[in-house]
């Protein structure tokens, strides 16, 4: 399919699929969420950084952080993540987990010497590379559906399209690929060509699945990968050790892919033994952001501090594709005369989809204070405000309706389907002599405006760290367990009652070390 054939393709389907319009809302949360970032010692605080510094999470944190510094500085932050899943479907629970190695954070921290004759003391640079949100993920899923199939949905598409679909269309859908081997342009294509699907008139519609009836196993898996990282360049300065100010450039980088699979086996069916549901997705991005950051010094006992984020610019390709396998008793279907003849295919794939669009993030601000006590520790928190209501996308891969079109439904969704948000973090530190002791949490509240599958997808963040600094180098340890929920839907029916969602339960672990030389 070409490029502007397959965009226009993507349009239609967005104006006449309630499923596929949500896409690009849901996908724009999915690009924006930051959950704890930072080095071992931040996130063993529970992920403040809006009041405290000397660390380099201040490049990309609170960026004022940066003028605490009086000497240079370099770390680096190898990390292990595993992401635990539990999914319910129909009653039937199933649990899984994968690992996986990973540096999410580097950087190198230049600092000025102090000028003591001067009101400004000190001023430093520095140079970040993190890792602001991994999309590692997966889980397994299946259970006995008494109620519908896929290809129930297939059928809705078919039967409740305007205009509705005609045996031309779906027979003018299959193409050979440059490669000579067929594909289709739509699952509806694919069915029909698979004899999945069947007219009931001359001119088709209404058309009738071949089976059903017959109850189905249901089974699936998803598994993805990639990550948002950043790089990040800050300056900050400070003012006669009282006032730091300091500012950040971040150019990010968005990498995901998710592959999954849905089967339907069939129970005692006359004419099918399953049909199975592959999709791929790939997605790459670069954007870039800014921050402007505060701290100010009360006394050695108390400070303030916080930070205002712009929004994230992106720009972002995607390419979604999808394939469709059967298995037919005996090896045989009826034709339309009630013939039993070998099915032409028994799976086909579907032409790929690409598209292009710009995604304008949420603002984003915190808002901390930390209390110290001497020199045995000290307590910071954090309020962090995320405007999603107010996240856009708009593209010029389209036409000019199209691309006017996209926008504002696109904006209508996300203003419908998410809401701004405030979260919390506390955290707090031990020390003595060289020896840190560190533990913090957070919570981040549910974006979502209604909750019409009843899960709260709030999310709690428990950390923990040790730590140890002398005159020439630290090393930090942390441990932070994340849990939440979140929900899948395999395919939408009119009536919710015939169709069922996945209700998964994330329980993934980060372990970071984190160590540092002074030079």
């Amino acid at each position: 399919m070409s490029k502007t054939s397959s965009g226009i393709a993507l349009l239609i389907s967005l104006l006449t699929s309630s499923a596929a319009f949500a896409q690009y809302a849901t996908d724009a949360l999915r690009y924006s969420e930051i959950n704890q970032n930072g080095s071992a010692r931040f996130q063993a605080l529970g992920g403040n950084h809006a009041a405290i510094g000397g660390d380099a999470s201040s490049i990309y944190g609170n960026p004022a952080g940066l003028g605490f510094y009086n000497r240079n500085e370099f770390t680096l932050s190898p990390a292990v993540t595993i992401a635990g899943t539990k999914a319910n479907y129909l009653g039937n629970e199933d649990k899984q987990s994968s690992s996986l190695f990973n540096i999410p954070q580097a950087s190198v921290v230049f600092a000025s010497q102090p000028g003591f004759q001067r009101k400004w003391k000190r001023s430093s640079f520095g140079v970040s590379f993190s890792r602001q949100q991994s999309f590692q993920n997966g889980y397994l899923y299946g259970g006995r559906n008494n109620n519908s199939a896929y290809i129930d949905n297939v059928l809705e598409t078919v039967n409740n399209a305007n205009p509705p679909y005609t045996i031309k269309e779906l027979e003018d859908g299959l193409k050979n690929d440059a490669t000579g081997n067929p594909i289709a342009n739509s699952i509806p294509v694919a069915y029909y060509q698979m004899y999945l699907i069947n007219p009931t008139t001359t001119s088709g519609p209404p058309f009738a699945a071949i089976d059903d009836r017959s109850v189905v196993d249901q089974s699936g898996d998803f598994t993805s990968k990639g990550a948002t990282s950043q790089w990040t360049f800050a300056y900050a300065g400070n003012l006669d050790d009282k006032f730091y100010l300091g500012g950040n450039i971040g150019f990010s980088r968005i990498k995901y892919d998710y592959s999954s699979r849905f089967s339907d086996d069939y129970i005692n069916s006359p004419s099918l033994t399953y049909i199975d549901q592959f999709e791929d997705f790939t997605v790459r991005g670069n954007g870039f952001n800014a921050s402007l950051g505060a701290i100010y010094k009360f006394n050695p006992m108390f400070q303030i501090g916080g930070t205002l984020i712009s929004p994230t610019i992106s720009a972002i390709k995607e390419t979604y594709s999808q394939s469709v396998a059967a298995g037919y008793v005996g090896g045989k279907i009826k034709d339309a005369d009630g013939n039993l003849i070998t099915p032409p295919y028994s799976s086909l794939p579907i032409a790929a989809n690409d598209f292009e669009y710009t995604l304008i993030g949420p603002m984003r601000g915190n808002l901390g204070g930390t209390v110290f006590f001497q020199n045995k520790g000290f307590l910071t928190a954090t309020i962090d405000y995320v405007g999603y209501s107010g996240m856009r996308a708009t593209t010029s891969f389209l036409d000019a309706d199209g691309n006017r079109n996209f926008k504002n439904d696109t904006k209508a969704e996300i203003k419908d389907t998410f809401r701004n948000t405030v979260n919390f973090r506390l955290g707090g530190e031990i020390r003595a002599n060289i020896f840190r002791a560190r533990i913090g949490g957070a919570y981040i509240a549910d974006p979502y405006l209604d909750r019409t599958d009843g899960i709260d997808r709030s999310k709690l963040l428990f950390s923990a760290g040790v730590g140890v600094r002398n005159d020439r180098f630290f090393v930090d340890l942390a441990g932070t367990f994340t849990t939440y929920k979140s929900a899948y839907t395999p395919y939408y029916l009119k009536d919710p009652r015939n169709y069922a969602s996945v209700e998964i339960t994330n329980r993934p672990v980060n372990v970071m070390l984190t160590g540092g030389v002074f030079f």
